[in-house]
């Protein structure tokens, strides 16, 4: 099977003859993303060179770093109050310079599953409007919330559009839900304002024949039912420690596929390389099925995470092979 092939058959639990992938260069993967094949005028606005310590993106967010931190934190927020969206312009994304490139994409990525970014339905609000002031539009502005929202979906849309014609498989956005322990907002509000949102935006992937990715950190089961029920195929989750891989084999194994590395922030931190390994026997165990329903990754920004190359060999080697055990390659 190619890379797109066994991709496929792993999110459709069509049984792949071996376990999908995303590792560093040295190990391979069987992704590439749109991003990393369309270099133009709009490929850097949202992510500057390293040594670059503040910015502003082109939503007229500012973003400084930290440290080792790639993506940075936002610290200025355009939308301060209501009344500056009066006067706030949206990014366009009808603009065709934005997607010039895009037709050559398949053709660049040859077997490789192609994966396209969206934009975040709910980290883009608090990153224009900061995040105190999100949870509080909830209960106090949520008319100019959901109008807000409508337009981020609405772009969306827009982007799925281009991706179909362009031939990507799946498609991708970034929403991180989670505390340590809980969700970030009352789950039944999340119901009532993200829900049939995210719904449309996966129906409308879903129509054209991409698969749908959801990045989420923090503790995320209070909405993965209702995830799945709109239409989710694949949850891109870094963590897993704070909810039990047990618990998320049981309630969601054989029902969505899991895109994951070994637990970011615990045992890939602080387990010696023999807890690394077994921590990738127990995410098989708990979240792989024979079918498919498990993509081994690793993390992009281990510097930032803290992950040694040590640990990030350990992880890699033992998923292939665990791969080889299972399928004999």
């Amino acid at each position: 099977m190619t890379s797109r092939e066994v991709v496929t058959r792993t999110i459709r639990f069509e049984r792949p003859d071996r376990l999908a992938y995303d590792f560093p260069s040295k190990y391979g993967s069987d992704f590439v993303s749109v991003g990393e094949l369309i270099k133009d005028e709009y490929s850097n606005v949202n992510a500057p060179e390293e040594n670059v310590k503040e910015w502003t993106d082109e939503w007229g967010v500012v973003w400084r770093r930290l440290g080792n931190d790639i993506r940075g934190q936002a610290k200025e927020f355009p939308i301060k109050e209501w009344k500056d969206f009066e006067l706030y312009k949206v990014p366009d994304f009808k603009d065709p310079k934005r997607w010039r490139g895009l037709e050559k994409v398949r053709e660049k990525a040859g077997d490789k599953f192609l994966l396209g970014h969206g934009i975040e339905i709910y980290e883009r609000i608090h990153f224009l409007r900061g995040l105190e002031n999100t949870w509080a539009d909830i209960y106090l502005e949520r008319k100019h919330l959901e109008g807000l929202l409508d337009i981020l979906v609405d772009i969306n849309l827009e982007i799925i559009h281009h991706y179909a014609e362009a031939g990507v498989d799946g498609f991708i956005s970034c929403d991180d839900w989670g505390f340590q322990d809980r969700l970030m907002i009352a789950p039944e509000k999340w119901r009532e304002i993200w829900k049939p949102r995210y719904a449309k935006i996966y129906k409308t992937a879903r129509e054209v024949g991409m698969y749908t990715f959801l990045h989420s950190c923090g503790y995320i089961v209070d909405i993965l039912d209702d995830l799945i029920e709109v239409g989710l195929d694949v949850v891109h989750m870094d963590q897993q420690e704070n909810m039990g891989l047990e618990l998320l084999g049981k309630r969601f194994g054989g029902r969505l596929t899991f895109f994951s590395p070994v637990d970011i922030q615990k045992t890939m931190v602080r387990g010696n390389l023999d807890e690394i390994r077994a921590y990738c026997r127990e995410m098989v165990k708990h979240l792989w099925r024979p079918e498919g329903g498990f993509i081994p990754r690793w993390y992009t920004d281990p510097v930032g995470a803290g992950h040694s190359p040590e640990a990030i060999d350990a992880m890699c080697e033992e998923f292939l092979k665990i791969s080889k055990e299972i399928y004999g390659k």
